[in-house]
């Protein structure tokens, strides 16, 4: 932690010394292209930063008919060349990003037409990534079937630091009209951010940290909208403002929607109600920034299923508070090129509330209480590049620190983890060889210590006098990457990369002891649980430009001592002495046993858009998608919740204004089932999306660009059931046919 104080102030120094830097946008642009949080190794030059040491995305407006390839060579002209033509962004584009592995993005727009209330409304649609789907305020991401403990979710760097993994029950808090650009990033780039990375990081990045000055000293965005199948409604404004070498950040956002229609009627209990605002300011100056922001989010939102059926009409009321810190000072001499450094810290809590007896009472009252407050902080030194015999080589080295205090306490029974404390500090080193223009190869390395400190059960044999583990566990996971990346003819990029990671089992992993009622699940923990391993191999082609563009990947991992909730078939009460091992019960909860197994997990995802001709004042063409993961125990069992076979396709058209999709994605059942699940039918969602954009000038000379549009989403009202939720057990459906009407005003 005295790393990143020294660091920081150094930064500090620097940022506040330097000359104020007017046209900091660095090309002058209002809102430059977000970094990629992707390939961690491909550095940028030295610029004004939003995140970290990685590849950037070309700042030229898409043209169809490009064909510069990602690696520089050039490409294969297409048979029929398109006229060039100014494009409206397709959604679900194939990125440029000459990253190792697939990269998943979802825009700032994407989400303002989704209108979903959760990132992974809008994310669940791409290939490889589902949702948890508990509740309209509650749905987490999968990645390739893995979720809680394997996926991180983080805004600008910082993880969400939140309670969202102990339970899909439980909200990110992170509203998505508050992100510019969301990424999904797989492979050997998450061993920046830690071992609960081992599934993939979801990567949020915003402005609420300025770093660069707008060109013309202010830029903002109004968005919002409204959907027809919650009588939803929602808005956000942000605003950025600079001068001097000073730049201030404001933003804030509304939701509330009721609860939505299904094929069978309204699915009781399924409102949410959130809002949020933030401030951040900056020192921008030539050698680098450093800046700060202050953010709050609250959200109540309802679980629907049979409690809610029954009346109980079980609810989360939650609230973060949360400061972050970031700033890079671009050093420029004695071989190192910039020094970046993250920080934050928050204080998080949410209440569980229903009416525990609706027959006699209408009051909420609370029946548990979840809290965590982190902090956090990263920082990276970026090596100048030199060369050798080999090639050029370019890379960063990094300390990454985290603590955390959890709690999950009840006032029925059994908490479902007493105060526990997660402490961890880690090493990183990424280099990156240029071996020729066309081949690049990758290797990343981590090295972690991860203490764990709580109280548990070591024996529940006899749920009347459980041992007591009360202790630290400590783990030191080790973990490493290499990657290849080669260009091909015809502007296409081929990828294989080796993955190890080791990941340090979580605090309710290890302790959980209690009841959790949103779940209906009594959870007990294993203080003895050990590193989960796995080797990852993964290949993949892309080609981002001309007609035809696309990116598609295979990969298979073999897990050791893979950490799982099992079934147990026992049912329980509010405590443990209510957990009869061998007498059949009627009580509500039932008991899970956190255990370990090896397991393995393959899958493919395919995405690609074909350009077939120019009509009217555009171009139309088709797109289709492709996904699948298989997840099978060393004993042939299959893993739980596991998300089904899915095939979708499109037809599009976009010009400099229009942009127009009507589009398919079937659902296969899912019939590869683990014990005590039941199968789930397939279904098939129709949508369609009309938006039309165009440039505002004031009279006082300021320039706005306008965007209106329309999206249907379900349109034919199928009943879907989702197999990765818990609330498939509960026959609770997925919303039916909904029309949504959305607009986004981009301020200059």
């Amino acid at each position: 932690m005295k790393v990143c104080v020294a660091l920081g102030a150094a930064a500090v120094a620097v940022a506040m010394q330097a000359a104020p830097a007017q046209a900091q946008s660095a090309q002058g642009q209002a809102q430059p292209a977000a970094p990629q949080a992707s390939d961690t190794v491909q550095l940028p030059a030295v610029t004004v930063t939003t995140a970290s040491p990685v590849a950037k995305p070309k700042k030229t407006k898409h043209k169809s008919t490009s064909t510069a390839p990602a690696s520089g060579e050039p490409a294969e002209a297409p048979s029929a060349p398109l006229p060039a033509v100014e494009l409206q962004p397709l959604p679900g584009a194939i990125v440029d990003d000459q990253s190792f592995v697939a990269v998943t993005v979802a825009t700032a727009r994407e989400f303002a037409a989704s209108g979903g209330a959760t990132i992974t409304d809008t994310l669940e649609m791409k290939p490889g990534i589902a949702g948890t789907n508990f509740a309209p305020g509650a749905n987490r991401p999968i990645i390739r079937g893995l979720d809680s403990y394997r996926v991180r979710t983080q805004e600008n760097g910082i993880g969400t630091h939140d309670v969202a993994a102990i339970s899909e029950d439980h909200a990110i808090p992170l509203d998505p009209l508050a992100a510019d650009r969301v990424e999904v990033v797989r492979g050997p780039a998450t061993l920046r951010y830690g071992s609960q990375a081992i599934g993939g990081v979801v990567a949020a990045e915003n402005e609420r940290i300025p770093t660069f000055i707008p060109k013309g000293g202010f830029t903002g965005r109004i968005v919002g909208g409204f959907t027809s199948v919650d009588d939803g409604s929602d808005g956000a404004l942000s605003a950025t403002a600079g001068s001097g070498g000073v730049a201030v950040h404001a933003d804030g956002f509304k939701r509330s929607a009721d609860d939505y229609q299904s094929p069978r009627g309204s699915v009781l209990n399924s409102f949410v109600e959130s809002e949020g605002a933030s401030i951040g300011t900056s020192l921008i100056g030539t050698d680098g920034f450093v800046g700060v922001s202050f953010t709050r989010f609250a959200s109540l939102y309802g679980i629907p299923g049979e409690e809610a059926e029954e009346g109980v009409n079980p609810r989360i009321d939650m609230e973060q508070n949360k400061f972050m810190a970031k700033g890079e000072w671009r050093v420029r001499s004695s071989g190192v090129d910039a020094i970046r450094f993250w920080f934050g810290a928050s204080d998080y809590a949410h209440d569980e509330l229903a009416i525990h007896d609706p027959t006699v009472d209408t009051e909420f009252e609370v029946g548990s209480r979840f809290t965590n407050r982190e902090q956090e902080a990263r920082v990276e030194i970026q090596h100048a590049p030199f060369m050798t015999g080999l090639g050029e080589i370019s890379g960063a080295v990094g300390v990454h620190v985290d603590n955390r205090d959890t709690r999950g306490q009840s006032f029925e029974g059994d908490s479902l983890l007493e105060p526990a404390q997660t402490q961890s500090v880690a090493a990183f080193w990424f280099e990156e060889l240029a071996v020729t223009r066309q081949l690049r190869l990758q290797a990343a390395t981590r090295v972690e210590h991860t203490a764990v400190d709580g109280t548990g059960w070591a024996d529940v044999t006899d749920p009347l006098a459980p041992a007591v583990f009360a202790g630290e566990r400590s783990f030191a996971p080790v973990s490493g990457g290499v990657g290849l990346l080669h260009a091909l003819p015809a502007g296409v990029e081929a990828r294989l990369n080796g993955q190890y990671v080791e990941r340090a089992p979580d605090a309710a992993e290890l302790f959980s002891k209690g009841m959790h009622e949103a779940t209906g699940t009594f959870e007990i923990g294993n203080p003895f649980l050990t590193e989960e391993k796995s080797a990852t191999v993964e290949a993949g082609l892309k080609r981002a430009h001309g007609g035809f563009r696309f990116d598609a990947s295979a990969y298979y991992t073999r897990y050791y001592g893979f950490i799982y909730r099992q079934l147990t078939g026992v049912t329980c009460g509010t405590t443990l002495a209510e957990c009869p091992p061998t007498v059949p019960t009627d009580e509500e909860f039932d008991q899970v046993l956190f255990q370990q197994r090896n397991a393995t997990f393959y899958g493919a995802e395919l995405a690609a858009q074909l350009d077939v001709g120019r009509v009217w004042n555009g171009i139309w063409g088709i797109d289709g998608q492709y996904d699948f993961v298989r997840a099978e125990f060393e004993n042939g069992e299959n893993v739980p919740r596991i998300p089904p076979h899915r095939l979708g396709g499109g037809v599009y058209y976009h010009d400099a204004a229009w942009l127009a999709r009507v589009g398919l994605l079937h659902a296969f059942a899912q019939d590869q089932i683990g014990l005590n699940e039941i199968e789930t039918p397939g279904y098939t969602l129709v949508s369609a999306e009309l938006s039309y954009t165009t440039d505002v000038k004031a009279p006082d000379g300021t320039a706005s660009q306008v965007t209106i549009g329309i999206k249907g989403e379900n349109l034919a009202d199928e009943e879907v059931l989702d197999h990765t939720s818990f609330k498939r057990r509960e026959d609770v459906l997925q919303p039916g046919a909904s029309v949504r009407a959305f607009g986004i005003v981009k301020l200059n």
